[in-house]
Formats: structure tokens, C-alpha cells, sequence
């Protein structure tokens, strides 16, 4: 656990020293010493997507708010969750989204909110749905939620710095050459920056997979849930899954690889069930998980850890 702290610590602080190089670098092309204006302006950009960050997640999930009457079983499990977390209890919510997945936001540990699609409900069974509950208490309690939405803004920037010096910063020919280079050094660091973020949104998921485990979920609930999830979604229509593309880091796991997810984790189910109980997840620690090239590749560019290997993880722990 010290470990994977200790890589965000490390891919934050390589983040942000990546953007303020960048810009240093514009402010010595452009004869600028100061580079207060560009800093306030990239956390002014930070304080924005902080603030209305909240309402566009709501909005993009159609999410309703619901009281202790409505979903009593919901709300008693995730106050358990809560008291064991030693954090304040969320809002709990409901998407109306048929896609089943649950996902958790908020702009700080006292502003969390815990949803659940409308499609997961009926999926799971009660320990299955605690510890996919468990795992978005744990982003909340890891205050990821508010990292990940800081660090997604720095390649934003770099694009948008890419694209100004690329096209629109066309000062003469003398500087047309350095221009170029500059924007092109900038897309660079863009295509970089993304990835390190993709990366950092996949170590949060271990991180909440154990926080999961350390609220007293078993391993197996949690893996039999995330096999389900990953059913459920291969199940759903396309124009289903595209209409939560956009909102996709925040799931408990990426609907659009569930297709292929599937296949792999048919074989950890060994007796056919439908679930991946204690003593599959026992046969599995003792298995070397190798990926293709292909799933290495697919990996590198998604917001969640490959499925297989999650699940390897997971199995090495205990309550």
C-alpha cells in the first residue's frame, strides 16, 4: 500500500513539474520572466473544473438523490462502510443508467458522493454490491477522486499550448521554425502527460480495491462483482456503453473492454458459476498472469488496470 502512495506522490509531483517546465519554457520564447500570469491561469483552470466539476458529473449520469426510505438497504451498507472508513457518509445517489457500474465524485472527503447505476442493482448480491461500495468509499477516503480531476487538466493545458503555437502563433518567419518546435515539443508532452495520467487513474484503482478488502469485504465478493460488472456490460447495447464513454474513469471497471474481459475471465471461473469464489481465487495465486501485446497496448491507454491482473492482485489479499 506504502508503495503505490508513494508512485502517485511521485507522478504528481512529475506532472506538475512537467507543466510549470513547459511554461517556463513559452515565458523565455516570448522574452517573459514572470510566469505568474501563465501559473494563475493553469489554477484558475484547476479551480474551475474543482468547482463545476460536481454538477457536469450529476448532469452527464442523470444522477437522483435519494433518502434513507427509498433504498434502505443502500444506504445502511454504505454507513457501515462510512463508520469503518472514519469518514463523513456520502450522498447516495442513483444514475439513470443502464450500463451496471457504481462510481463515486465529490471536491472533498466531507463532499463525497456514492452512486450506483440503476442496471447494478439487481446484478449483485449483497456482499458483491458491499464491496464494490467498499472500493468507491476508498476513493473517496484517498481523496482520488479530487487528484485524478487536478491531474486531468494538465494535459488539457498542454494541448491547448500545442495548438496555439502550432496554428494560431504565427509571428513572423524568423520565429515560424522556433514556433513550430515549441508547439510541437508541447504536443509531446501532451501525448506524455496523458499517459502518466491514465497511469495514475489505474494505481488509484488498486488502491481502492484494497481499501475494499480493508473495510472487511472479501477478495472474492469483490472479483465475483467486478466479473459481473464485466458481464453486465458486455450484455448492453453499444449506443449503452457510448453514452457513458465520457464518464468511464470513474466506474469500478471500463464497460467498453467488458467484450474482451469476458473471455478472460471465464477461464478464472473454474466451476462455471457465474461468481469466483475462495478457492478460485486460491488457484489463482499460484498462476503467472501474462498479457499479449495487444492487452500491454490496451492497458496503456485506459483508466483502469487489465482485468486479469486485477484480479491477481486481489487474490493475495486478505481481510
Amino acid at each position: 500500500m506504502f508503495y503505490l502512495r508513494l508512485r502517485m506522490m511521485l507522478l504528481t509531483a512529475l506532472l506538475f513539474a512537467i507543466i510549470y517546465a513547459v511554461i517556463a519554457m513559452i515565458g523565455s520564447y516570448l522574452g517573459v520572466s514572470n510566469f505568474s500570469f501563465y501559473l494563475i491561469a493553469a489554477l484558475v483552470m484547476m479551480l474551475i473544473q474543482y468547482m463545476i466539476g460536481p454538477k457536469i458529473v450529476e448532469w452527464s449520469m442523470r444522477v437522483k438523490y435519494v433518502g434513507d426510505n427509498e433504498y434502505p438497504q443502500l444506504h445502511r451498507m454504505i454507513k457501515e462502510l462510512a463508520a469503518k472508513a472514519g469518514i463523513t457518509v456520502p450522498k447516495i445517489g442513483i444514475a439513470q443508467v443502464s450500463v451496471p457500474n457504481a462510481f463515486a465524485f465529490g471536491r472533498s472527503i466531507k463532499d463525497g458522493r456514492i452512486c450506483v447505476t440503476s442496471g447494478i442493482m439487481n446484478l449483485l448480491d449483497e456482499n458483491e454490491l458491499k464491496a464494490v461500495l467498499g472500493h468507491e468509499m476508498s476513493h473517496i477516503k484517498n481523496r482520488d477522486v479530487l487528484t485524478i480531476t487536478l491531474l486531468s487538466v494538465i494535459p488539457m493545458i498542454l494541448y491547448r499550448i500545442a495548438w496555439q503555437f502550432l496554428f494560431f502563433n504565427r509571428r513572423g518567419r524568423s520565429s515560424g521554425a522556433n514556433t513550430a518546435l515549441i508547439g510541437l515539443m508541447a504536443f509531446a508532452f501532451y501525448f506524455l502527460t496523458n499517459l502518466l495520467v491514465l497511469y495514475a487513474s489505474r494505481i488509484r484503482e488498486y488502491f481502492a480495491d484494497k481499501g475494499s478488502v480493508d473495510l472487511g469485504n472479501r477478495p472474492a465478493d469483490l472479483a465475483s462483482a467486478l466479473y459481473k460488472l464485466v458481464y453486465g456490460s458486455a450484455r448492453m447495447p453499444k449506443e449503452a456503453i457510448k453514452d457513458v464513454e465520457g464518464m468511464k474513469a470513474f466506474f469500478a471497471n471500463d464497460p467498453s473492454r467488458s467484450v474482451r474481459e469476458l473471455k478472460d475471465l471465464r477461464e478464472l471461473d473454474l466451476d462455471k458459476s457465474g461468481t469466483i469464489s475462495d478457492s478460485e481465487m486460491l488457484a489463482l495465486q499460484g498462476k503467472e498472469v501474462r498479457l499479449s501485446l495487444g492487452d500491454k497496448c490496451m492497458e496503456l491507454m485506459s483508466t483502469h488496470p487489465n482485468m486479469l491482473k486485477r484480479i491477481k492482485r486481489l487474490s493475495n489479499w486478505r481481510v
